[in-house]
């Protein structure tokens, strides 16, 4: 779980103007901190497969608003993916 604080930062970051909170490069960028943070406790803790179900599912979450921004905003798409990192 994220803080605030963090997720403050995170917006902060990715956001388009001062009051962009909900854009799809916004969500990408906050959901990829939760999927780093969650990939660090299941090192620590390989068994527990409710925090790994929650995992796919944030990957899958983050994956959806990838395809739709490489179909509606290719630019934006290409900034985010290098910005954070990606796999293309």
């Amino acid at each position: 779980m994220l803080t605030k604080r963090v997720k403050s930062k995170v917006v902060g970051e990715h956001q388009r103007h001062d009051k962009d909170t909900g854009s799809a490069s916004v969500q990408v960028g906050v959901l990829s901190r939760q999927i780093d943070e969650l990939a660090l406790h299941l090192k620590k803790n390989p068994k527990d497969n409710h925090s790994r179900r929650g995992l796919l599912k944030m990957v899958s979450k983050r994956r959806k608003f990838l395809d739709y921004l490489k179909k509606k905003e290719p630019e934006t798409y290409t900034k985010v993916v290098k910005k954070l990192g990606l796999k293309k």
